[in-house]
């Protein structure tokens, strides 16, 4: 079995699912395709990189001529899509390029799939599709409601990908999953941003007030998601992929001060928080049901105090994995205009 993953910037769930499958499963051969954007680092593959069940092609889904010659090359029987632009801050000053990647290249990529016959296809969404929520629980049936560019590329992206499955019965399946973090997670996300800026002896930078609150999920949990959706997820189904355990950024930015800090004084704390001006809309909470994806036998399993503490261990050794790490930790994107 040839299972695919095009994977665009080697985001934190698709390098884990990809050494998780190659170490794993010796007799399936993972063909790991990616642009190697600016927040790729083929660092995090390092363990795997020598091994025989595993390729790495350099390539981007948007080029149709070279995605269809990728599935005209190579056996390819299951499809993970992780390709995506996906820092929400930068959608809202490169829209045009989150519109191209996340639609167009998963356009490209869906029926690049259906014409090579390919017995399955996962698409990795997100919950943010649904829009923010103060109380209501979304489950797979809400409706999309997406309030910033990344979320609306992405919940468009989905419309093509189920297009695929109504019209010619391809077997597609989508996630919709909570914040991800832990490991070989580019630092311009919120839990990696905070841990390298008190790393580096600089203050966390709070979006507004600091009161919206993320799901978060630990990278490994979602590993095993994935698997459980590529091993018993129904074709046509959408699973939301979440977790109880919420916290504001504020008291995220708290909790890791005193970790790396090691100070429970709140002038102390305040002394690192830094408030700058919030996104031009940043929902509050993106609440999720998740008892469908449970049905298949998946619950995560990594309590927080234990994956936060691998998480800045892993930052402490590894922030510069990336060549150009130190302008993640920016308040703000700072990136020329798409052309």
């Amino acid at each position: 079995m040839n299972p695919y993953f095009p994977t665009q910037e080697l985001t934190t769930s698709a390098s884990h699912v990809i050494v998780s499958l190659v170490k794993d499963y010796p007799n399936y051969m993972i063909i790991n395709l990616d642009k190697l954007d600016y927040c790729a680092s083929l660092k995090n593959l390092e363990t795997i990189s020598n091994k025989q069940n595993y390729k790495f092609i350099q390539g981007d889904i948007c080029d149709s001529h070279f995605v269809k010659l990728l599935f005209e090359t190579e056996k390819i029987d299951i499809v993970l899509h992780f390709a995506a632009q996906t820092h929400v801050d930068l959608s809202f000053v490169r829209a045009f390029e989150f519109t191209y990647v996340n639609v167009y290249g998963t356009h490209v990529l869906v029926s690049a799939a259906h014409e090579a016959r390919v017995e399955k296809f996962i698409y990795v969404s997100t919950d943010e599709v649904y829009g923010g929520s103060l109380d209501k629980e979304f489950d797979e049936s809400s409706p999309k409601q997406p309030t910033n560019p990344y979320a609306s590329s992405k919940a468009a992206a989905e419309c093509f990908v189920q297009s695929y499955w109504e019209r010619y019965k391809f077997p597609v399946v989508i996630t919709r999953s909570s914040n991800v973090y832990g490991p070989h997670q580019y630092p311009e996300k919120v839990i990696p941003k905070f841990i390298s800026l008190l790393q580096h002896n600089r203050k966390c930078c709070i979006h507004g007030s600091g009161l919206q609150t993320r799901n978060f999920l630990y990278a490994t949990d979602v590993v095993e998601a994935f698997l459980t959706v590529l091993k018993k997820g129904e074709p046509g189904e959408i699973y939301n992929i979440g977790t109880n355990f919420e916290m504001s950024v504020l008291q995220l930015a708290k909790e890791l001060i005193q970790l790396i800090k090691e100070t429970n004084s709140e002038s102390e704390m305040e002394n690192w928080v830094d408030y700058v001006n919030d996104r031009p809309t940043n929902d509050m909470r993106y609440p999720m049901k998740s008892e469908k994806i449970h049905g298949l036998g998946w619950r995560p399993k990594v309590p927080w105090k234990e994956g936060i503490k691998k998480t800045i261990e892993w930052y402490k050794e590894n922030f510069h994995n990336w060549k150009n790490a130190e302008k993640a930790l920016e308040p703000f994107p700072v990136r020329p205009p798409f052309v």
